[in-house]
C-alpha cells in the first residue's frame, strides 16, 4: 500500500529520498533537526507583511543510523533514543537546536518559480538565506513523563501576535484538526491542564467533561453586560488585512514540478556512498509490492535522475533472478 500511494503521488519524491537515505533514521533525538516545513507569516508592528520558515539545527551534529543497527535496535531497544535524551539531560549534557528562519516577501513569493506555500518543496537556501533566531536548550527532564509529555496539545494554531498562518492549505487544514484532536484525545477541557494552560484564562467556555476553571459566576456569552472577557480590538492582535483575486477553484498539483529539488539532493547533496545506501534501501524496500507498482515508481525515480532508476530497476532484477534460484 505504501508503494502504492506513493508511485501515484510524485510530488512525494523529494520527501521519499530522505527517507530512504541516512537521513531517514536518526541516531537518537539530539541529532536530528527539526523543520517547521510550513510556511508562515511575520507581521511588523506596521502590519508589514513577510513570509517565513522555521529551522532548527542540531547543535550535537547529525548522526544516523544504518538499516541493519536501526532494525536491531527496534527489536532489542525500542527506547534507545528516548533513554539517550533523557540521560544527556540527566547528565547535565543539555542538547541544544539552534533555530533560524528564511524570509521570503510577497513580491518574491509571486516570482516564484514553485509555489512557496507548497508542503512538498523546499526554498533554496542560496536565494532565502538562514536567519539565526536564538537556541533551543532542553535542561530539565520531566518528573512525571505522563503529565508533562503525553498530556501535552501542541497545535499549529497556537500562535503568538506576530506569527500567523499563510496561504499553505496543509496548514490550514492542520490549524483546527490539530485542536480537534486534542479535544478527542484529552476532552474538551484539555487547555486547562497545568502543561497546557495559559498563565491567565479568560473565556467563554464554561463546565464539560474534567473542568477544573469554571471562572466563578461569569457569564459563557458575547456581548454581555456582566463584566465578561471582551474581543482585544488592538490592532497588534489582528490580522492585517490581504488582497485577493481571481478565481478560487479546486486542482490537482500532482503534475507540477515534483523532480527538480529531488534531483539537486540526489546529485549535489549525497556523496556516492549515501547514493549508494539509499539505492540498497529502496531496492530492498521497493522489492516487496507488485510488479506494475515497481515499474511506476522507477519511472518516477527515472525523472529524478537517469541513473537512480536504472540502479534501482537492476537492483530488483536481482532480487528477483535471487528468488527464482531458491
Amino acid at each position: 500500500m505504501f508503494w502504492d500511494f506513493m508511485s501515484l503521488r510524485p510530488e512525494t519524491m523529494h520527501q521519499l529520498l530522505f527517507l530512504f537515505s541516512d537521513r531517514g533514521i536518526p541516531d537518537g533525538y539530539r541529532h536530528m533537526n527539526g523543520y517547521g516545513s510550513h510556511t508562515f507569516k511575520f507581521v511588523n508592528k506596521e502590519g508589514q507583511v513577510h513570509f517565513c520558515k522555521f529551522h532548527h539545527k542540531t547543535d550535537q551534529g547529525i548522526q544516523n543510523l544504518d538499516v541493519n543497527k536501526a532494525s536491531d535496535l527496534s527489536a532489542s531497544d525500542p527506547d534507545y533514543s528516548i533513554r539517550d535524551l533523557f540521560n544527556a539531560i540527566a547528565d547535565g549534557n543539555y542538547p541544544s537546536w539552534t533555530t533560524y528562519v528564511q524570509i521570503m516577501t510577497p513580491e518574491q513569493a509571486q516570482r516564484s518559480p514553485f509555489d512557496p506555500f507548497d508542503l512538498t518543496k523546499v526554498w533554496p537556501q542560496g536565494e532565502y538565506p538562514l536567519i539565526k533566531l536564538g537556541k533551543i536548550v532542553l535542561n530539565r527532564n520531566p518528573e512525571n513523563y505522563f503529565s508533562e509529555v503525553e498530556q501535552l496539545a501542541f497545535s499549529p494554531s497556537h500562535m503568538v501576535p506576530g506569527i500567523e498562518a499563510s496561504p499553505d492549505k496543509m496548514l490550514q487544514g492542520r490549524l483546527f484538526a490539530y485542536s480537534d484532536t486534542h479535544r478527542h484525545r484529552l476532552g474538551p477541557n484539555h487547555l486547562q491542564l497545568p502543561v497546557n494552560c495559559p498563565f491567565q484564562v479568560r473565556n467563554h467556555q464554561r463546565d464539560g467533561f474534567m473542568c477544573t476553571k469554571s471562572q466563578g459566576g461569569a457569564p459563557n456569552y458575547f456581548p454581555n453586560s456582566f463584566n465578561g472577557p471582551v474581543t482585544d480590538q488592538v490592532a497588534k492582535a489582528l490580522e492585517p488585512a490581504f488582497t485577493v483575486s481571481g478565481e478560487a477553484y479546486r486542482y490537482d498539483t500532482g503534475d507540477a514540478d515534483n523532480f527538480s529539488q529531488a534531483r539537486v539532493f540526489w546529485q549535489k547533496v549525497l556523496n556516492k556512498e549515501q547514493q549508494d545506501r539509499l539505492v540498497n534501501n529502496v531496492v530492498g524496500h521497493l522489492s516487496g509490492t507488485l510488479d506494475f507498482i515497481q515499474e511506476r515508481q522507477i519511472n518516477h525515480f527515472k525523472q529524478v535522475d537517469q541513473s537512480l532508476g536504472e540502479r534501482i530497476a537492476a537492483g530488483l532484477q536481482n532480487i528477483k533472478r535471487t528468488k527464482a534460484k531458491i
